[in-house]
């Protein structure tokens, strides 16, 4: 029986009452981007779930109170740390139809055709979502799959109460939803705007969580919602068969793992370029004392910087699909590799990034992306991250069915040398071919100290993702900030190409920059906020869970 959590529905998220500590709990924790979701994986805790139990729950929740990137109709990658040691990636990214091919966005003369990989039915690649989240409750869990589609299925039939966030975000998504009768009438009602403090109802979704429960999560790939799913895609000229839905299946994949000054990191493999990244990068700044340098000084951000172009660099030229092209992980993560690119820095200037390497960069998913962590009382943890890559996909929504399809084709290369729909370029590495998974930047991510569990930790945000998570790891580790202060701290990104630093407002002061400047460095022309953090860490000296959420966003850290 359901406590008293979800008892009171329509959920109404209560005030925020975190600052600049973490919130504490005694014996499990979930941070996400949104309290009710957090609040469902709690429910699931307290009910004798595992962490990983919690997280499926969260991320039906999410895709039912967080429907610009929470999802059905997405993909993503769930890290898995037992506390028995035992540690799995399950990666379940969108796969290209069989019928696409690598033309399939460029019209007769060669040229990319606008939208056609960003709008509408033909930017759907085959989801993956549901296959991931069931392969990780059958191989970690200890819950039916019945019992954590519940919660979200209950709140799609009787509601949630909007908070400004949300309302907020459906009116921005506007322009696109409103080009899709069914999402119009679901999302925009007609146009007659949902409003902060309304109840929103998604009956339809419901009923696909029904047939869900009643069916099992195979249902979605072989069942009725399959068969709407390919109805919706052949209305509107989409390419996902019955037979691209039969034949999906999410892989189990080997994390990563290195070291960084003593800590034991794990993350996640190709197809996301983000573990790749993330540890070249922990292995190039090693080699200082970014501590004495002082947090956000000159001289940090300037190594900042020429790690993550390096970085950057090196995953436009080698990174794809694992399944469809040989890969130099061990190459790339070494430590020897490290010390040669550390030789190449120059503290008095800046490197050009044309002078790196020749290709182009390839693309990563939308900054629409959301993250969350969960810890539970034996100490489980799950970090995932997952997508419908733009701010509500592709904008359709299937019809009699309640949910949003991923605009995944656009992390593709439509072209070599065109720039996606968030500027990067893209290289022939990661080129269109049928039941191939795109390039990713996801980066969730687990550090253990001594062995045991320390924290763990995710975000959205496109490109910045990578960047995102390795600043949090360096806040925790070299800085001593305790984890909330680590999450809430501006950041700073570069991505190789365009050859230019992003930064956030208040984030580094005139005299800084223009330090940075005068080395060769050139920042875009305004501050931007990154990143939507969400962490969990064990105390190691009291075994307390302490949540953090990002400030940048509306998610709340909800434990017991």
């Amino acid at each position: 029986m359901l406590v008293m959590i979800l008892a009171a529905l329509p959920y109404k998220p209560s005030a925020a009452t975190w600052g600049g500590r973490p919130v504490r709990a005694r014996q499990g924790m979930v941070a996400s981007t949104h309290e009710i979701a957090s609040r469902v994986g709690v429910e699931i805790l307290q009910r004798g779930g595992n962490a990983v139990d919690a997280a499926v729950a969260v991320a039906l929740a999410l895709a039912v109170v967080h429907p610009a990137a929470g999802n059905l109709g997405g993909g993503g990658f769930m890290l898995i740390r037992m506390a028995d040691g035992r540690a799995s990636v399950i990666d379940y990214r969108e796969m290209a139809p069989a019928r696409a091919h690598r033309d399939l966005y460029v019209d007769e003369k060669g040229d990319v055709i606008p939208e056609a990989s960003t709008v509408g039915h033909r930017a759907v690649a085959v989801p993956g979502t549901v296959a991931g989240l069931a392969l990780a409750l059958e191989k970690y869990g200890t819950m039916s799959w019945a019992d954590v589609c519940r919660p979200a299925e209950r709140l799609a039939r009787e509601g949630v109460v909007l908070t400004h966030f949300e309302a907020e975000s459906l009116k921005r998504a506007a322009r696109l939803l409103e080009r899709f009768p069914e999402s119009r009438r679901i999302f925009l009602r007609d146009g007659r705007y949902y409003q902060e403090g309304e109840l929103f109802r998604q009956p339809e979704l419901a009923e696909t969580l029904r047939r869900l429960i009643e069916h099992g999560p195979r249902e979605f790939y072989e069942g009725e919602t399959a068969r709407r799913l390919v109805a919706e895609m052949e209305a509107g000229g989409g390419l996902i068969t019955l037979d691209d839905l039969r034949t999906y299946r999410a892989i189990e994949r080997e994390p990563l793992r290195t070291t960084y000054r003593g800590y034991e990191i794990l993350t996640v493999p190709p197809p996301s370029s983000g573990g790749v990244a993330l540890i070249e990068m922990l292995h190039i700044l090693e080699g200082f004392d970014l501590r004495a340098l002082g947090h956000n000084s000159a001289d940090y951000v300037h190594l900042l910087v020429e790690a993550m172009r390096r970085a950057f660099a090196d995953r436009a030229r080698f990174l794809g699909d694992p399944d469809f092209a040989r890969i130099p992980v061990k190459g790339l993560t070494s430590r020897r590799y490290a010390e040669a690119l550390r030789r190449t820095i120059d503290m008095k200037r800046a490197t050009p990034s044309a002078a790196l390497a020749p290709g182009d960069a390839f693309a990563y998913e939308s900054e629409h992306t959301t993250h969350f962590t969960v810890v539970d009382a034996m100490g489980n943890i799950v970090a995932n991250t997952y997508t419908l890559n733009g701010s509500y996909g592709s904008g359709v929504t299937v019809r009699g069915a309640g949910f949003l399809l991923n605009n995944e084709m656009d992390d593709f290369t439509s072209k070599p040398g065109v720039p996606n729909m968030f500027g990067l370029m893209q290289s022939e590495a990661n080129q269109i071919e049928p039941r191939k998974r795109p390039l990713s930047a996801m980066t969730p991510t687990i550090v253990l100290k001594d062995g045991k569990p320390y924290f763990a930790l995710g975000s959205p945000g496109g490109p910045t993702i990578i960047n995102t998570v390795l600043q949090v790891i360096l806040n925790v580790i070299d800085f001593g900030m305790n984890l909330q202060q680590a999450v809430a701290m501006p950041r700073v990104h570069h991505q190789w190409m365009p050859d230019q630093i992003v930064y956030e407002p208040f984030g580094l002061s005139r005299d800084t920059m223009e330090a940075l400047r005068a080395r060769g460095h050139v920042f875009v022309e305004r501050p931007r906020s990154m990143g939507d953090v969400q962490a969990i860490m064990i105390e190691p000296e009291t075994g307390m869970r302490l949540g953090a959420s990002d400030p940048r966003m509306d998610g709340r850290p909800v434990g017991y």
